[in-house]
């Protein structure tokens, strides 16, 4: 009894950190964009011309954001929500490096690379999955 409570402690601490730094991660490229620079990822003489781009990147960061926030708060249906946002996002990527956009973020990237944004969201779902005490009683989850 004693360790799986231990185990679900250390599952929920590292589910916690992963989200944290996504959470960290999509903050930070948000606030650069708008009250930054705004370099770092985009060029700046191409700031109008692909604002819509940006705006959708955006609007999606805030969704992963919220989401993630819902996850580390232990509510599983956010894990869909982390999902679709997140494939969303790789997606917007796909759509600039295949239409060939103009932004430092694609420059020496290989296709495939786009797909490790799916690598800690892989952990976080199987370990929320792993832990989840509904689950784990073997009552019904909702």
């Amino acid at each position: 009894m004693q360790a799986s409570r231990g185990l679900l402690l250390v599952g929920r601490l590292i589910i916690c950190t992963l989200a944290g730094l996504l959470i960290f991660y999509h903050t930070y490229t948000l606030y650069d964009l708008y009250l930054g620079s705004g370099t770092d990822i985009y060029d700046a003489g191409n700031a109008d011309t692909y604002a819509p781009y940006r705006h959708i990147q955006s609007i999606l960061r805030v969704f992963i954001i919220g989401s993630l926030v819902l996850v580390v708060l232990n509510k599983r249906p956010a894990l869909y929500g982390m999902w679709i946002a997140i494939a969303s996002l790789v997606a917007t990527h796909y759509w600039a490096y295949f239409f060939d956009l103009p932004f430092r973020f694609l420059e020496g990237t290989h296709p495939l690379s786009y797909l490790k944004g799916f690598i800690i969201p892989t952990v976080i779902t199987i370990l929320f999955l792993a832990i989840d005490p509904r689950r784990a009683a073997g009552k019904s989850a909702t």
